[in-house]
């Protein structure tokens, strides 16, 4: 993953922490529980693409999904950095450590 992408996660993080008005546990707290509120827009993204919602008809696109999908990515690496300045390296040694496992070394 890019230092940039890194960067503007940082940039955000910090962000949250200074508009938040909430201690800082907690502050991270919510934002772990905020993946699942993003991975809910996915599954609701999903619905309405397939169009298994009757009341609702096709309401989404897969380009909406795919923005969720990244809605998810970015709230997971914010969570992650607000737990740990190291946040790259934990989670490029965690993906080299999936990788491995998956596609051996």
């Amino acid at each position: 993953m890019h230092d940039a992408t890194w960067d503007t996660v940082d940039r955000l993080a910090a962000w949250l922490d200074r508009e938040t008005g909430l201690p800082p546990e907690q502050d991270r707290l919510l934002r772990m529980l905020k993946l699942s509120e993003e991975a809910g827009e996915v599954a609701q993204a999903v619905i309405g693409a397939t169009g298994q919602n009757p009341r609702k008809g096709t309401s989404h696109t897969w380009e909406d999904v795919q923005s969720e999908l990244c809605d998810v990515i970015v709230t997971a690496m914010v969570a992650l950095r607000s737990l740990t300045p190291e946040a790259r390296k934990v989670f490029a040694e965690h993906v080299d450590r999936v990788a491995g496992r998956s596609l051996g070394a």
